[in-house]
């Protein structure tokens, strides 16, 4: 006859399973557990038990063992339990995970839930579920442009160390120009934004000419420079270029950075630059403008001013586009570079192994 494996208390133990057994803030289930404990100290069976508190003989039974195992901390909290049996394999997951990746439907750039669950026989809930799971959005598209500049390190090591460490007694200015801005008058007047329903705007418009904002970003104040001009040539490029010259004291050093575009590299440019030696350019690699830290600015810009604007005449884009750099010039902020030029370089350098396999 099986008998159940006794239990002896100690004097705190039996006073601590006590006050849990008669504690009226004690959730029920720990009181009874405890209850069990006591009795089994005092010799009773599990059969006994049973009767006595009016439970089965086998819960007795766990938790007797439960207590014998890891003491009052196992009557604690139940353990961990299995759940319910997946009713999709981990085989049906993972095949689902491989055509996401590695496949696309018939007729189609890529899958949608219901061509996936059409085509592995479940739920468009579950495909979804299995995506979320493990991070794969096939609706989603990121674009991206590897330089293949051959003295890409040269020039990323250059402007990183502008960032990161620059020069004494100098000015270091992220520049470029923003072409192309349109002022944009709406066809029909929209409606203000109410409870439940946001700002309308017409998705037609009327075109009302077009300027370029050519900007300076100081990169240790965060203090902009800006002019407008019709065009984007080098005479325009020379004339922002004067407007630098004559607005930064003459004691101080110049570090340009920007990129590549010909009016930049235009003959008269660098016979300009030759005659004023305190300025000094840096030009970062093709296809690489995200180094230009202007490039973060020229976002807030379009954000916030341009692209809900609504300009009736080109004067109004203009004075728009001036308000939003006087604001921002008020209370300026640099934008903090933080990536270091060997870090990047170690990405740059995984991207060109991965993109020539």
């Amino acid at each position: 006859m099986r008998v159940a494996p006794s239990i002896e208390l100690n004097s705190a133990t039996r006073l601590e399973l006590e006050k849990l057994s008669r504690r009226r803030t004690t959730p029920v289930r720990m009181a009874l557990r405890s209850r069990i404990v006591l009795l089994a100290a005092d010799g009773m069976g599990n059969k006994e038990i049973a009767q006595r508190l009016g439970v089965a003989p086998r819960m007795a039974a766990l938790w007797r063992g439960r207590f014998i195992e890891l003491g009052i901390e196992g009557l604690l909290k139940d353990a961990p339990r299995p759940g319910r049996t997946p009713a999709i394999s981990a085989e049906m997951v993972g095949e689902v995970i491989s055509r996401t990746t590695q496949s696309k439907p018939s007729g189609a750039t890529h899958w949608s839930r219901r061509r996936m669950a059409r085509e592995m026989g479940i739920s468009e809930s579950s495909v979804g579920r299995i995506w979320r799971a493990h991070g794969l959005k096939p609706h989603r598209i990121e674009s991206f442009k590897v330089s293949n500049d051959p003295h890409f390190a040269e020039k990323l090591d250059a402007i990183v160390g502008l960032y990161l460490n620059p020069p004494e007694h100098a000015l270091v200015l992220s520049v470029d120009e923003k072409s192309q801005i349109q002022a944009l008058d709406r066809t029909q007047p929209g409606l203000p934004m109410k409870k439940g329903r946001g700002q309308t705007m017409t998705h037609d418009y009327k075109r009302n000419g077009t300027t370029t904002l050519f900007a300076a970003l100081d990169t240790a104040t965060g203090e902009i420079y800006g002019l407008c001009q019709q065009r984007h040539r080098h005479q325009e490029w020379l004339r922002f270029l004067r407007m630098i010259d004559q607005t930064i004291p003459a004691d101080k050093q110049i570090y340009l950075i920007c990129d590549n575009y010909a009016t930049h590299k235009h003959p008269r440019v660098q016979r300009w630059l030759d005659n004023h030696k305190r300025f000094h350019v840096r030009f970062t690699p093709t296809s690489a403008s995200w180094l230009n830290m202007i490039e973060r600015f020229f976002r807030d810009l379009t954000a916030n001013q341009i692209r809900r604007g609504v300009f009736q005449d080109l004067e109004q884009l203009i004075t728009a586009i001036g308000d939003y750099i006087d604001h921002h010039n008020k209370n300026p902020k640099p934008f903090i570079w933080t990536a270091k030029a060997s870090d990047i370089l170690e990405k740059v350098t995984r991207a060109r192994t991965a993109l020539h396999k």
